[in-house]
């Protein structure tokens, strides 16, 4: 799969996109990624690629036509799949990135300043994601952070499919919680049932603690899950025992909060 970032500052995607699994996924040719300066297609003597914003205002806008020219050598005219890191995008999700997945080759635009003119959007970008209702300066960190999570899905990037799939947000869910070695540490002992040996058994807990942590920490995801995909007496019975001890974690973190007279937390 190939990627091409168009940014002012390249240096910043080579310097972390060439290292660690990403990295070693570029030797190996199972993805390219490709850092383009936009400022090597500027036509101003003094390298600028932003002026004024029409109608005045603060800060400066980035020019559309050094972008297009940009966006024209990567994609050679034709047709590429676009994204531009935006703060007024669609927020990005683990469903989006296994949507952009499918596609070859993509394209990623870096916004900077105070935005980018209208005209090039209008043009050449197919969708524009956001990383959550914050601002950054500038976009290299947001492209960066969608090339990582498409990238770790081609097949070969990670050792196996489930190094993914168990993962936070890929079925709907938060992930479970994971423990290594020592059985002990600080007091704090790794759950018995990690320990037993017992295949079915540590998969119906970390099920169950995937249930309650989406329960407790990300209620909007939760609602969002459809209780009915679960057909066996032996997974509505994890769903139970998930909703019953969340259901007293919560009960057990208002008690607490009445008696403090704070606002009750779940962590």
């Amino acid at each position: 799969m190939k990627f091409d970032i168009l940014t002012l500052f390249p240096e910043m995607i080579d310097a972390v996109m060439q290292t660690s699994i990403i990295g070693r996924a570029q030797q190996a040719g199972l993805v390219s990624i490709q850092a383009t300066n936009i400022r090597d297609f500027t036509l101003d003597k003094h390298n600028r690629v932003d002026d004024t914003p029409y109608g005045g205002g603060k800060g400066m806008v980035m020019q559309a036509d050094p972008l297009f020219r940009c966006h024209q050598h990567v994609t050679g005219g034709k047709h590429v799949h676009t994204v531009l890191m935006s703060a007024q995008g669609k927020p990005f999700c683990q469903e989006k990135a296994r949507e952009l997945l499918a596609h070859e080759h993509l394209v990623i635009v870096c916004g900077h300043y105070e935005g980018i003119d209208q005209r090039f959007i209008d043009e050449c970008v197919d969708e524009e994601l956001s990383m959550g209702d914050f601002v950054v300066t500038g976009g290299e960190i947001p492209a960066m952070a969608v090339t990582d999570a498409i990238c770790r899905m081609v097949p070969g990037v990670l050792p196996e499919e489930e190094c993914f799939t168990e993962e936070s947000h890929w079925a709907g869910l938060l992930e479970y919680p994971q423990y290594s070695r020592p059985d002990e540490w600080h007091g704090r002992r790794v759950p018995d049932v990690l320990l037993s040996g017992h295949h079915e058994n540590v998969a119906k807990w970390r099920k169950k603690e995937s249930y309650k942590r989406t329960m407790l920490r990300r209620p909007d995801m939760w609602a969002q899950f459809d209780e009915k995909q679960l057909k066996t007496k032996s997974e509505k019975k994890v769903l139970a025992e998930a909703k019953a001890e969340a259901e007293a974690i919560l009960a057990a973190e208002v008690k607490k909060a009445e008696e403090s007279g704070t606002e009750a937390t779940v962590e």
